[in-house]
């Protein structure tokens, strides 16, 4: 039983950690966007206040994103823990079963507003947050030069 229970926890840990990787690549890229589209619109097009809205909106958009892989972090050291588990380190504790992410992050997950703070949360971690903050300053100044 412990075998079949360690094999499906080590599928759901590659899974999930592929994914994990996913979201960071996909963070990066939209980072970069919002480069792009920022300057584009404070450089190109000479406009003001409307991309000081863009990186804003861009910046909840990759906290956003960040929550979905803090999530999936959740889950991947839950299924470390079973492993370890698992592996002869503590029998005693009730196992945590493979195969379960859904349901954990049903069972963990909060109302609207809890929601929306767990987006601003991850939105306010110094690697979200670089280089959104940057170009709203940047975005600012523009606005009054």
């Amino acid at each position: 039983m412990a075998d079949g229970q360690l094999s499906t926890l080590q599928q759901e840990w590659i899974t999930l950690q592929s994914q994990f990787d996913q979201y960071e690549k996909y963070s990066l890229l939209i980072k970069l966007c919002n480069i792009l589209i920022t300057c584009y619109l404070l450089f190109a097009l000479k406009l003001a206040l409307w991309p000081l809205f863009i990186c804003a909106v861009i910046w909840l958009q990759d906290g956003i994103w960040k929550t979905f892989q803090a999530r999936t972090g959740d889950r991947l050291l839950l299924v470390e823990e079973a492993v370890s588990q698992l592996q002869g380190a503590d029998n005693s504790s009730q196992p945590i079963l493979g195969m379960q992410f859904n349901s954990a992050w049903e069972s963990n997950r909060s109302g609207a507003i809890g929601l929306i703070m767990e987006y601003v949360k991850q939105s306010l971690k110094p690697t979200v947050a670089y280089p959104h903050v940057l170009l709203l300053i940047l975005c600012l100044i523009m606005m009054f030069l």
